[in-house]
């Protein structure tokens, strides 16, 4: 089995990582798009514009499934993705994980783009999953960006200022972007407050690489051979995976 995998840059890592771990004899196309980073500043129109294209490349490959493992794109482009894929190829997108987080009463906070936070899509999930919860929004300016570069300074920097922004008493935090579970062991030293609960945090890769497996009615394997090959793409073009970002969790 081929399963694609597309974000605007490193963020796509954690669902590459959830599938393998599921999966390790899939193969995996991984799609990026350098050339229009970040998606998180841009437009709705230009969002879908670049997603489109970033999933037209990974779609020439054949794959079983495409994953849109970005927040950002789920929001603003995955009903014309799907218009545009489904039903021949499924189009699995990447949602908040508000249910897991708010099901522990709260309060919560979202970690998000500024493109995504207070967007009608996640306000909808809001009310639809966090009813009775106290819930705030932290836009987080610059940190994808930060840690595409790996960059350590700015991922502190933008990590802190976000910290600042989120309640003391939250009881757990959402990664309401990809690119955030790679730095998710910074998020959780800065958001840990003296005499409290460390928050939980609550990444999407691990329930989106599993929704892949039960689209393509394909049932994990964790001990099958690891065998999977990999193709990266960079806007289109086929490229090398590029080396571990040592600021990454």
């Amino acid at each position: 089995m081929k399963i694609a995998i597309m974000d605007v840059g490193i963020g796509l890592l954690a669902a590459a990582s959830a599938v393998r771990r599921l999966r390790p004899d899939a193969d995996l196309v991984l799609s990026s798009d350098p050339d229009g980073m970040p998606w998180g500043s841009r437009p709705p129109q230009d969002i879908t514009a670049r997603a489109l294209a970033t999933a037209e490349a990974a779609a020439a490959h054949r794959p079983d499934a495409l994953i849109v493992a970005c927040n950002t794109a789920t929001v603003h482009a995955l009903s014309a993705l799907r218009a545009r894929f489904e039903p021949g190829l499924p189009v699995i997108g990447t949602v908040p994980a508000i249910k897991p987080a708010s099901a522990g009463g709260g309060p919560i906070a979202v970690w998000a783009t500024p493109a995504t936070t207070g967007s009608p899509y996640q306000r909808a999930l809001i009310r639809r999953y966090a009813g009775g919860v106290t819930v705030t929004e932290v836009p987080c300016p610059g940190l994808s960006d930060a840690v595409e570069r790996a960059d350590e300074a700015a991922v502190a920097l933008t990590v802190a200022e976000a910290a600042r922004r989120t309640p003391d008493d939250v009881a757990a935090v959402v990664l309401g972007c990809t690119h955030y579970e790679l730095v998710a062991a910074h998020i959780r030293a800065a958001v840990r407050r003296p005499g409290r609960p460390a928050p939980v945090l609550h990444g999407s890769a691990g329930a989106v690489a599993a929704q892949t497996l039960r689209r393509i009615s394909l049932p994990p394997a964790p001990e099958a051979p690891a065998e999977g090959t990999l193709t990266v793409l960079h806007s289109g073009r086929e490229t090398a995976l590029p080396p571990a970002r040592r600021c990454l969790s």
